[in-house]
């Protein structure tokens, strides 16, 4: 687990340390608190948190607090505050300050030892719960929720002038794969697809049923069209094998991408809108939406979009 120690006795920092290194901790030592906080706020790989009531620029107690904030509901850090006076007053507002524990000076290196088992299972439970939360279990992408809340920053840099395209898939005549083959194959199916679908430093999630969203930031149009091209010529030499039967199958893909004054609903709106084209033209290509439409607005009776690429 790496730790952050925040000690301004540079002896007991160097004790306190080799316990930590002796169970296989990578430990990273601070005498400032808000160094120790600049640090844990970049490094999501922080899992623990041991300070002192007194580390230099601020108290033991801000820091716990500052550092259960960075924390929050989806990064799992155990917060363990040191103090010569380990009172009862002092348990509690350590605790009411976010710290987990609080271990009197000088430590006992057994009870330590057994502090920082308890913050390993925790950590772990934690995980697994935002894991759970986060993914879809058949894939392993991101579920609806998580991919529309990871889309927030995303959406953010693009509003600021970064480019962001947005790319809809769904697979072709899904319910007659499940019809003619059943569930287990068309589970089999989704997965294959959601493998193709990883690409590299995009954000892809699975929205529902046999329909998929890719987020791709720093790319025009024509370029997230060229990459939605690929996938599919990807997905069309797929063979997908269960109980004895083969099958392959085409996706249908809409291409858009993110206008001055976006939401994430708008720009999958319009990439969406590009993708019913697709299904109702031929399915198994790619379509996007026509940037001349852009202006005008859309509903759900008009198509801003333009030619296709691919072929039924």
């Amino acid at each position: 687990m790496r730790v952050v120690l925040v000690e301004p006795d540079r002896a007991a920092a160097e004790t306190i340390s080799r316990m930590l290194e002796a169970r296989h901790h990578e430990v990273w030592q601070f005498t400032d608190g808000r160094d120790a906080l600049a640090f844990i706020l970049s490094d999501p790989e922080v899992g623990a948190v041991i300070t002192a009531a007194a580390p230099l620029s601020i108290s033991g107690l801000e820091l716990c607090w500052e550092t259960r904030l960075i924390a929050g509901s989806a990064r799992p850090i155990y917060v363990i505050l040191m103090a010569s006076d380990a009172g009862e007053d002092q348990l509690a507002a350590a605790l009411d300050h976010g710290a987990d524990e609080l271990l009197a000076k000088p430590l006992v290196a057994e009870e330590f030892y057994a502090r920082l088992r308890a913050a390993d299972r925790l950590a772990t439970m934690q995980r697994d719960l935002i894991r759970l939360a986060t993914t879809d279990s058949l894939t392993g992408l991101f579920n609806r929720g998580a991919f529309f809340q990871k889309s927030i920053e995303l959406c953010q840099r693009a509003e600021a002038g970064a480019r962001l395209c947005a790319i809809m898939i769904d697979i072709d005549h899904f319910k007659r794969i499940n019809d003619d083959h059943g569930h287990d194959m068309g589970d089999r199916a989704i997965c294959a697809v959601a493998q193709e679908l990883m690409v590299e430093g995009a954000l892809v999630g699975r929205l529902g049923g046999e329909e998929f969203a890719v987020l791709s930031e720093g790319v025009r149009l024509a370029e997230a069209e060229r990459l939605a091209d690929n996938l599919r010529h990807q997905l069309t030499s797929l063979v997908i094998e269960a109980h004895g039967a083969k099958i392959s199958l085409t996706c249908s893909f809409g291409v858009g991408e993110w206008q001055s004054g976006d939401s994430i609903d708008r720009l999958l709106k319009r990439a969406d809108m590009a993708l019913y084209e697709a299904k109702i033209s031929g399915r198994n290509r790619v379509v996007a939406a026509d940037q001349a439409f852009v202006s005008l607005g859309y509903s759900d009776a008009g198509r801003p979009i333009r030619a296709a690429r691919g072929s039924a």
